[in-house]
């Protein structure tokens, strides 16, 4: 009798067990599932990052599509600084440019539209002052000229042969206006003029004034139609406070003059008397 109870215990534990394990997932469907679930998550958080990634570096945000871009107050300020000095640099070479009188050693090209035989590039002007070009034997002078006035000549020359021709001269090297400065300065010497130059810039592109040169009497020399020189004082000094304003230009031939100061003297002076101690020590008296 307790042998049967015992085997009936265990034939009915045997079933719930049965129906249990039946019902329940396995722990192997549920590793699957788990690591299916997990795979997808880190999918989506992948993607997600490279989005934000990609979005990040390329500024591309949905926000702030519409959004204008900010630029700091002193950028633009710089820039309508930048602005104002091309503004007011501009006149002074198209000035130089277009008043420019040729001379020996210059450089021009002529063009004549749509005739390119006519047209002919890197002319240099000979001391004779006149340039030869198709059709025309005796050549055109144009030392003295500017651009424009050569143009006209050499227009009204062609309209022999061009309907109408559209002729342009360009001044690609300027060799002919030369300016020196002399005196207390880094570099002194003759230079080309290849712009519009006021005296303090001469100056800076000779070196700048030494120690020993006077800025406060800086002397211009310009010759005069009847072969006279003038003198133009200019005090460099006063410019560079802000107490004088930077308005006197170099005109071809003229010549800055910086004399030397004080220090200069004195140099000078004990130069000369050390020159004078070994003349003396030299003949063995004093």
């Amino acid at each position: 009798m307790k042998l049967l109870i015992q085997t009936l215990a265990m034939a009915i534990a045997m079933v719930i067990g049965t129906s249990t394990f039946a019902q329940s997932p396995t722990s192997t469907t549920r590793q699957r599932k788990a690591t299916t679930d997990d795979s997808s998550a880190a999918a989506t958080n992948a993607k997600a990052a490279e989005v934000f990634t990609t979005s990040e570096a390329t500024g591309d945000k949905s926000n702030d599509k519409n959004k204008p871009v900010e630029v700091a107050a002193d950028a633009q300020n710089n820039r309508a600084d930048q602005a104002a000095e091309e503004a007011a640099i501009v006149p002074y070479y198209n000035n130089f440019f277009t008043t420019y009188r040729l001379g020996p050693d210059d450089v021009i090209s002529v063009m004549v539209f749509g005739q390119e035989r006519y047209s002919k590039q890197g002319i240099k002007i000979p001391p004779s002052g006149r340039i030869s070009l198709a059709l025309i034997p005796d050549g055109i002078f144009v030392n003295g000229k500017t651009v424009d006035q050569v143009a006209e000549l050499i227009k009204k020359r062609y309209d022999e042969y061009i309907i109408d021709p559209q002729v342009s001269v360009s001044l690609d090297q300027a060799g002919s206006y030369r300016y020196s400065v002399v005196g207390d300065v880094g570099q002194p010497g003759i230079r080309l003029m290849t712009r519009r130059l006021s005296v303090s810039e001469a100056i800076a592109e000779a070196g700048g004034v030494l120690q020993t040169g006077n800025r406060k009497k800086i002397v211009v020399l310009r010759k005069q139609a009847n072969g006279s020189l003038a003198q133009i004082p200019v005090n460099l000094s006063a410019i560079y406070r802000g107490e004088a304003p930077d308005s006197i230009y170099l005109v071809p031939g003229d010549q800055v003059i910086v004399p030397g100061n004080t220090l200069k003297k004195l140099q000078t002076i004990m130069g000369f008397t050390q020159v004078l101690t070994f003349a003396r020590l030299f003949t063995g008296g004093w």
